[in-house]
């Protein structure tokens, strides 16, 4: 299948995306990094599929030495130019290109973004991971479209939304072979414009997980649906899973 999502992050979507987003979930979601990861002022993190780096200019602010990677150049030169005072190593590249004979002592893949890749795709992804990890490094996946989730949150076809004026029109189809979710959606802004897009979330479940971590030498130790607080159970809306390298 060809991957629509490297297209999908522009126009009003680009500004909806951080609508979103609630600023207290990514302060929640850091805590529990600081927290639960035990990071300190010199800990080194790899953000990989940074976006706009809500999270690598948060951990890099509380001293944390962070490489964000996107393969978006909005993205990494809106980075760079907001992290100059701040600990931030800002790299364009596709995360299946991404090597570096850094180590790192915790990789992040947060916003969904794991699901954008099939599995043999995911699966080199860990491997990569593993090479850059320390011994006892940690991963941290957020994903919102696992199979315990997507086959309860999905079941509604079409889905209204609006942020800040621009509603949005999201229309989900579960396909098969591979597993996976196609998302068409519609955006119109104030003034009556519109923009479509189409992306393509693969849907693995977590025993499918799993196995490809194993694959690349990562165990996973738990999954959380609130981060550090509250385990994940089936039908949840979100997951947190948290992977150790061997």
């Amino acid at each position: 299948m060809e991957n629509v999502n490297d297209i999908y992050f522009d126009g009003h979507y680009k500004h909806i995306w951080r609508s979103m987003i609630p600023d207290e979930l990514t302060v929640k979601e850091v805590d529990f990094m600081l927290s639960y990861f035990n990071l300190q002022p010199g800990s080194k993190v790899v953000d990989l599929m940074c976006g706009y780096g809500r999270h690598t200019l948060s951990l890099a602010g509380k001293g944390i030495e962070v490489t964000a990677v996107d393969n978006l150049p909005y993205y990494i030169n809106e980075i760079r130019a907001k992290s100059k005072d701040l600990p931030v190593k800002a790299v364009e590249k596709e995360v299946l290109d991404f090597t570096t004979d850094e180590e790192f002592d915790l990789a992040i893949c947060m916003g969904n973004s794991l699901n954008f890749f099939n599995a043999a795709d995911t699966t080199q992804i860990f491997k990569n991971v593993f090479s850059y990890l320390k011994k006892g490094g940690s991963l941290l996946i957020n994903s919102v479209a696992l199979a315990e989730i997507t086959y309860k949150t999905y079941r509604k076809e079409k889905i209204w939304s609006e942020y800040d004026g621009i509603r949005h029109l999201a229309d989900y189809e579960i396909q098969f072979h591979p597993t996976r979710l196609e998302i068409k959606s519609i955006m119109i802004g104030p003034d009556g414009s519109t923009e479509e897009k189409k992306a393509v979330d693969y849907i693995f479940s977590i025993n499918e997980m799993e196995k490809m971590m194993n694959e690349a030498g990562l165990i996973l130790k738990e999954i959380y649906s609130i981060p550090g607080k509250k385990k994940f159970t089936v039908g949840e809306p979100r997951a947190y899973i948290v992977a150790e390298r061997n």
